[in-house]
């Protein structure tokens, strides 16, 4: 990746894509990406970024606006945790061999865990925990849909994306943010659907929004749900 800044734009500049289009991303965390088609120049990029600066500070604007909600959340008994879209009360327990469990509609974390190893410790348990129960349940919805959207992907993996909720890459595994699995099961099913379609179409064209609507009707619905409440999704 490149960043680079035009005017008083930065954005960062992706690897070329066989696209015919430039395709401009502003990601959940607020930071602007570029997919130009390959062969273009990032002087020929700037000048596209240029040409697009309103959209881009409408985009900016609304995404400033989305994450003034933010949650910031604190690692103490009866905190929130999201899970498929329900919150469960948090509470810090002493004898428990795993680091973390959801047990009687609450987040047991192992309090040692904590006392040792502080905030970066439980985060990691959280993770492991959306990693695991993520894996499971987004090999189960890929299955579900692939024969739907008529596509197979070669894999799967679960993982920090860092401002990605999910990618295709080009030997078309399928990769998610451990922070989907605090969205709403429709919402993570929007996010399976959409990243299924990218096997066959790799930019968001019309094409692409029409695969997604004939499988998934309702998508705009959701792609405005995880854009309102997205920012919501973290630790």
């Amino acid at each position: 990746m490149n960043a680079r800044r035009i005017k008083d734009i930065d954005y960062v500049l992706l690897p070329g894509t066989e696209r015919k289009t430039t395709d401009i991303v502003i990601e959940r965390n607020g930071i602007v990406t570029v997919h130009p088609p390959i062969g273009f120049s990032p002087e020929k990029v700037d000048t596209i970024v240029d040409s697009k600066r309103m959209w881009i500070y409408k985009n900016l604007a609304q995404w400033r606006d989305l994450n003034a909600t933010a949650v910031v959340r604190e690692w103490v008994n009866g905190e929130s945790f999201l899970y498929l879209g329900r919150s469960y009360r948090l509470s810090l327990v002493a004898g428990q061999k795993a680091d973390l469990k959801l047990k009687e509609g609450r987040f047991c974390l192992k309090r040692s865990l904590i006392d040792q190893g502080g905030e970066m410790a439980a985060k990691k348990a959280f993770e492991s925990f959306y990693c695991i129960k993520g894996e499971n349940r987004l090999s189960k919805r890929i299955g579900f849909f692939a024969p739907k959207v008529g596509m197979k992907p070669s894999g799967l993996k679960v993982k920090d994306l860092g401002f990605r909720w999910a990618s295709c890459t080009k030997s078309d595994l399928m990769q998610f943010h451990w922070k989907c699995m605090m969205a709403p099961p429709k919402i993570i099913d929007y996010m399976v659907v959409h990243e299924l379609c990218h096997i066959h179409h790799r930019n968001h064209t019309d094409l692409f929004w029409n695969e997604v609507d004939k499988v998934m009707p309702d998508y705009r619905e959701r792609k405005l749900w995880l854009k309102k409440y997205g920012a919501g999704l973290d630790l």
